[in-house]
């Protein structure tokens, strides 16, 4: 039997009605939620400070009307002082969450650029510095 079920127990025992042991637990898981989401939020603000710390460019985008609505909220709720801090945490998470597509970018990429590698050498083979072919 856990520490909270005796307690439970005895505070039913002495006399407390269910009410005042539903009215116990409720407040209790209401301190353990407040104290979650005091804590989520404090994790998302040292994230969010982090990643406001690295911005060093500056870009202008347009974006539809939903997503300036939802920027907006971020910003009334106080988790972000602008549209533009919500903005950035967006880009940033949404880049986090396509890592895999943006890995295979980047491994396609790197094999674009082994193959224009190639494809210099090959020319530069055939021709001379004036862009005649070589003589063999």
């Amino acid at each position: 039997m856990t520490e909270e079920n005796k307690k439970n127990e005895g505070k039913q025992a002495s006399g407390d009605t269910g009410e005042s042991f539903e009215k116990n637990i409720f407040e209790e898981f209401g301190e353990t939620m407040g104290k979650f989401a005091t804590k989520t939020m404090d994790s998302i603000r040292q994230s969010i400070d982090k990643a406001m710390e690295a911005r060093n460019t500056v870009l202008t985008i347009r974006v539809n009307e939903e997503a300036n609505k939802k920027m907006g909220m971020l910003v009334d709720t106080g988790i972000f002082k602008s549209r533009s801090e919500s903005a950035a945490f967006l880009i940033e998470e949404g880049i986090k969450h396509q890592e895999a597509l943006f890995k295979k970018i980047s491994d396609k990429l790197e094999q674009i650029g082994k193959l224009k590698d190639e494809l210099k050498t090959i020319v530069s083979d055939e021709l001379d510095d004036t862009g005649k072919k070589k003589k063999k």
